[in-house]
């Protein structure tokens, strides 16, 4: 073994470096396996697998990607198509340099990180082609007597040469880098020799442990200028033999036992067949076993191994006992952060597991979905209504079962003490809730009779040849809310009218509810023989994840607070998310508003359920009320209610004592608060609405109709009103049955989304061997465009 610690801060080909051999007398648990000579291999598919006879102490890998968030030792291989420029001529310095930086980030944040990098050849390479091609120049030029290059050809470059004359620029490199992070690193050079040798191993492991004690980054990579060759079946004697750098960093994680390797290649991860192909899927966990449904493709373009080799290694690592990752560290969008989102937990590459889960991973629950929410949109109008309304049956049946599970989830909120008096009010279910539900449900099956398949528009384009544009399902949604268990059945209801697949997330403190009324809506499901179509999500997936599966899901919906809206509409990867991230929802009070109508509606709007997204946050009242007897009622009345009142800068400005300063004019206050403006009319109100609301429900108090249309006419929301409560906006009030969620997008559906928002359309055109030349100018036809009526059809 071959170590030096990276003292110079040089970089470029004038680097130089000082190797130094290190001793060490330090002795650990080696990968020395005492009569492992007669272990007999274990073949899965392909891949030899050789059985560590024992665990490592610090115990098995972790089962689960959101625990590598507690990995404390973590080994980084970075693979030659990584560190490489394309022409695999020098380094790719950009990805180099972000790599480092997040190795930095884990190390300063008191982890133990090590790199096994590849990288010396091809920069040797870069350094040797210019020395020849120097060299070259110099002797044309005195051969022919002239100054002028001409095409030369560059030798084919030994291995190990570009190895040896690369090594010492690829540390100075590394050590510069590290050093703009307060870091210093160290190398440690290899052969396959330095394990099969007693001692050097345990000079190695010795000297790997002290430098981790001295919060050192070891750099460790195969001595490529003397490796000698592989040994044949030396994998069949119990440990994996050090063919490249992925049995390398396997070999180092479980002999120096670390909690997690990260393999950095030119691939998302590991795919069920060659990447590139057609049909290539990304597996996101990998178990032992699996490899019989992986179909291998060539190995990388550049470096030592393959996908093949890295599986090998990671499976032998798993049994060591240390978690594996694989996944890419040369795409431009994911590269700077891929090693720091990979140890967050986020779903990146694919994780290498012990424990497989009894059910179905959250892509197969997509496409179950999917095929589901296609069967469901072929069946008749009256079976979907038939599902649903057997679901608000079954609400009614079970109603003591589903109460008891949501006891459970309240008691357990209340001890754990970790859920706002809002979120807590929005998990509690009651009987009267589930009548509500269930009258909605029945709602929502009376109006779905027309809802797909339905005729928007008819034209015949020509003689015989007719166009139609129908309604159908947007494919796949997903919908993610919090607390509240109401939804996941008006939601199904939804889906199932619309004939959409559905995924559901809910929050961990609904789970005994959620999981009840799942069982319930996969009953009435089953009647026509479509209970995949609807699927709960029960893995540990995190929300940013779903929100990266773009291929399988069409639409995502969230149900909850401003900050999870805000969270899925940032996470969200090329997938639309229809919602609103905010419900700041205004009432102005005018000056010829009905003393009896305003405490009515001002109290209704703000009180009456202050955790909805629909309830009053700023009240606006024209200058002219101020010190009136309205005034005071408005005051005493929220007094009463005791409703905190936050006071804009304009309404603090006429007050000697004053409540409290409003912080932001912009707030969502989900509670018995609201912010208390002064406006001029109902022009400065419009303003105020457009400069500090969220687009979402905004009212007017006043008996002036020419000042009520106005303000209907120019407030730019998704829902305005005149003399109504803001809570009237709701799909169950609205006569939708139910909504997935009120909307304030400019695309697509506005406000609360019940049936109709979960459609969209396609063009069916039916013709008689029409072609497009018949239509140019000497063609025999002409375009009609003539409009078609379009057939009625009544609800149920």
């Amino acid at each position: 073994m071959l170590c030096r610690a990276a003292l110079s801060s040089c970089v470029g080909t004038s680097a130089r470096c000082l190797l130094a051999r290190v001793r060490s007398t330090a002795s650990s648990n080696l990968l020395h396996f005492p009569g492992s000579t007669h272990q007999t291999a274990r073949h899965w598919s392909n891949i030899p697998f050789i059985t560590v006879p024992h665990m490592r102490s610090h115990g098995k890998p972790f089962a689960h990607r959101s625990e590598l968030k507690h990995a404390k030792r973590i080994v980084v291989k970075l693979g030659s198509a990584v560190v490489t420029r394309g022409d695999e001529c020098g380094l790719a310095l950009g990805r180099l340099a972000s790599i480092v930086e997040q190795v930095s980030v884990l190390q300063n944040q008191g982890r133990e990180m090590m790199i096994v990098t590849s990288g010396a050849v091809a920069f040797g390479k870069q350094r040797l082609r210019h020395e020849i091609l120097l060299s070259q120049s110099v002797r044309q030029a005195l051969h022919s007597g002239q100054n002028q290059l001409k095409d030369m050809q560059v030798p084919v470059l030994e291995a190990r040469a570009c190895a040896a004359a690369g090594q010492s620029g690829l540390m100075a490199l590394y050590e510069a880098m590290f050093t703009q992070y307060s870091i210093c690193a160290a190398q440690i050079l290899v052969t396959n020799l330095d394990f099969h040798d007693e001692q050097k191993r345990r000079n190695l492991n010795g000297t790997l442990h002290e430098l981790l004690r001295m919060n050192i980054v070891p750099i460790i990579n195969t001595n490529d200028a003397v490796v000698p060759p592989p040994e044949p079946n030396s994998d069949l004697q119990g440990v994996i033999s050090i063919k490249d750098n992925d049995s390398l960093a396997a070999r180092l994680a479980v002999e120096m036992k670390a909690d997690l390797i990260i393999v950095l290649s030119d691939v998302e991860g590991l795919f069920d067949s060659p990447p590139g192909s057609d049909d290539a899927k990304l597996i996101d966990i990998f178990y032992p076993g699996d490899q019989q449904s992986v179909t291998f493709g060539t190995k990388s373009r550049v470096g030592m191994g393959g996908m093949e080799a890295k599986v090998k290694a990671a499976l032998w690592a798993l049994q060591g006992g240390t978690s594996v990752v694989i996944a890419n560290g040369t795409h431009p969008k994911i590269s700077g952060h891929v090693i720091t989102d990979i140890v967050e937990g986020k779903k990146v590459g694919t994780f290498f597991s012990e424990v497989k889960p009894a059910g179905p991973t959250v892509e197969q629950q997509a496409e179950m979905a999917r095929t589901g929410g296609r069967s469901l949109a072929t069946l008749l109008p009256e079976q979907r209504a038939e599902i649903i309304f057997h679901l608000a049956d079954l609400l009614t049946d079970h109603r003591e079962e589903i109460l008891s599970a949501n006891k459970k989830d309240m008691d357990e909120a209340e001890d754990k003490g970790r859920l706002a008096a809002p979120l807590l009010k929005r998990l509690s279910l009651s009987t009267a809730k589930l009548n509500s539900l269930s009258i909605g449900l029945r709602q929502i099956a009376a109006s779905s009779q027309d809802s797909v398949g339905r005729v928007l528009r008819r034209t015949r384009i020509a003689k015989d040849l007719e166009l139609e544009e129908v309604t159908v399902p947007i494919g796949v949604l997903l919908v993610i809310f919090e607390s509240r268990p109401d939804c996941l059945p008006q939601v199904s209801a939804l889906a199932i009218a619309s004939g959409n697949g559905l995924l559901l997330k809910g929050g961990k403190e609904a789970a005994n509810t959620n999981q009840i009324l799942y069982r319930l809506t996969q009953e009435a499901l089953s009647l026509h023989g479509v209970r995949d179509a609807v699927q709960l999500v029960n893995t540990r997936e995190e929300v940013e994840d779903l929100c990266r599966l773009n291929k399988l899901i069409d639409l995502i919906i969230p149900r909850g607070s401003s900050q999870l809206v805000r969270d899925i509409q940032k996470a969200a990867k090329g997938i639309p998310v229809m919602g609103h991230s905010e419900g700041i929802c205004h009432v102005y009070v005018d000056s010829d508003a009905s003393v009896d109508k305003v405490t009515r509606i001002v109290r209704d709007s703000k009180c009456e359920y202050p955790a909805a997204c629909n309830a009053m946050e700023t009240l606006l009242i024209h200058r002219d009320i101020l010190r009136t007897p309205l005034f005071d009622q408005i005051i005493d009345m929220l007094r009463v209610e005791q409703v905190k009142i936050h006071a804009g800068p304009r309404f603090a400005s006429y007050l000697t004592f004053s409540p409290s300063e409003v912080k932001s004019l912009r707030t969502e206050y989900g509670d018995l608060e609201c912010c208390l403006e002064v406006v001029d009319g109902v022009q400065d109100a419009i303003e105020h609405i457009h400069k500090y609301g969220s687009s979402h429900t905004d009212a007017i108090i006043t008996e002036n109709e020419q000042t009520a249309e106005y303000f209907l006419q120019h407030v730019d929301s998704a829902c305005v009103f005149w003399n109504t409560s803001t809570r009237f906006s709701d799909g169950y009030r609205f006569g939708l049955g139910a909504e997935v969620g009120i909307s304030t997008a400019r695309i697509h559906a506005r406000g609360p989304v019940g049936i109709e928002g979960l459609l969209t359309t396609k063009w069916i055109l039916r013709g008689e061997n029409h072609v497009v030349s018949d239509f140019s100018e000497q063609g025999s036809k002409k375009y009609l465009h003539e409009k078609l009526p379009v057939p009625q059809t009544s609800s149920s």
